[in-house]
């Protein structure tokens, strides 16, 4: 029986469903998907799919915000990360969204090679995946600094530096072919944490904060609260 009859009888799709079905179509076809493809692979025709995401660059959107969300759930919750000194924190982080890369390597090419078409319905400025990155983190970073009774000015330029350094690594790792090195992933891993663990060190010191990296993030703001760290 066709896809799309069998689709009608189910209960109805949601966007969540258009997001599984579009990775199913990268994962197997490349970082260039077309929305009729997507629409197949959901069981639907076009029309219905364009009621339910407005256009790629909105499909782009909840398809950066599935893979950070999964590289979270992965790395660990926050409060476990909290009772990791910071480097171990950072590098859990790094090696999560490894994982994710690594199990969906032409998804991670979508999302950092997309260009929308101003003249066409997937219109849009070209989108960074850094971006969705940087917003995420920056959710996580705030309550740490809150801790640490530090200001959180110039947190967005750090965050965004943090992802930049990580999509921009993981790319090299990648190579010209967007497939991932297996030989060369803990390089990535361990080179990826120590950048992103000097941005983070050098924010927190120009806030007159010592993270030691060999304490865990909770101690040093109990510490910090105590201002016991404090120069």
């Amino acid at each position: 029986m066709p896809r799309l009859a069998e689709r009608s009888r189910r209960v109805p799709l949601t966007r969540d469903d258009i997001v599984d079905a579009a990775i199913r179509v990268i994962d197997d076809g490349g970082p260039r998907p077309s929305m009729d493809a997507i629409a197949r692979e959901a069981g639907i025709a076009k029309p219905r799919l364009y009621r339910l995401v407005a256009d790629k660059a909105d499909l782009y959107n909840e398809i950066a915000n599935r893979m950070t969300q999964d590289a979270a759930k992965t790395a660990a919750p926050d409060f476990t990360l909290m009772m990791q000194p910071p480097r171990t924190a950072v590098r859990r982080l790094v090696a999560a969204y490894a994982s994710t890369i690594r199990e969906h390597p032409n998804v991670f090419r979508f999302l950092t090679q997309a260009q929308f078409g101003a003249d066409s319905r997937e219109s849009g400025l070209p989108l960074d995946v850094a971006r969705d990155l940087a917003a995420k983190l920056t959710l996580r970073a705030r309550p740490m600094l809150a801790g640490l009774a530090v200001d959180a000015n110039g947190l967005d330029y750090l965050v965004r530096a943090v992802a930049g350094v990580f999509v921009s690594t993981a790319d090299l790792w990648l190579g010209s072919d967007g497939t991932p090195d297996e030989d060369r992933t803990t390089e990535f891993v361990d080179q990826a944490t120590e950048f992103v663990w000097q941005l983070i060190d050098g924010f927190l010191r120009r806030k007159n904060i010592v993270a030691d990296p060999a304490t865990s993030i909770l101690t040093t703001i109990a510490a910090a609260g105590a201002g016991a760290v404090k120069k």
